[in-house]
């Protein structure tokens, strides 16, 4: 766990892209799930920001 928190804070690749990942997951998760209309809004905000974020960290040093 400390090899990730130390990715994030060097600004490696890796652990940011894996984060951005997740960000993406979880924004199409909630964009499926058909009990709460508040995750429903938030959804393609939530994935947006995985995708953007994912497109800026891939520029970053391996």
């Amino acid at each position: 766990m400390t090899g990730f928190i130390a990715g994030l804070l060097g600004l490696r690749r890796g652990p940011w892209e894996m984060l951005a990942s997740a960000l993406i997951a979880i924004g199409v998760v909630m964009l499926m799930q058909p009990f709460s209309l508040w995750l429903y809004s938030y959804s393609f905000i939530v994935t947006l920001v995985g995708t953007v974020m994912f497109i800026v960290v891939s520029h970053f040093r391996e």
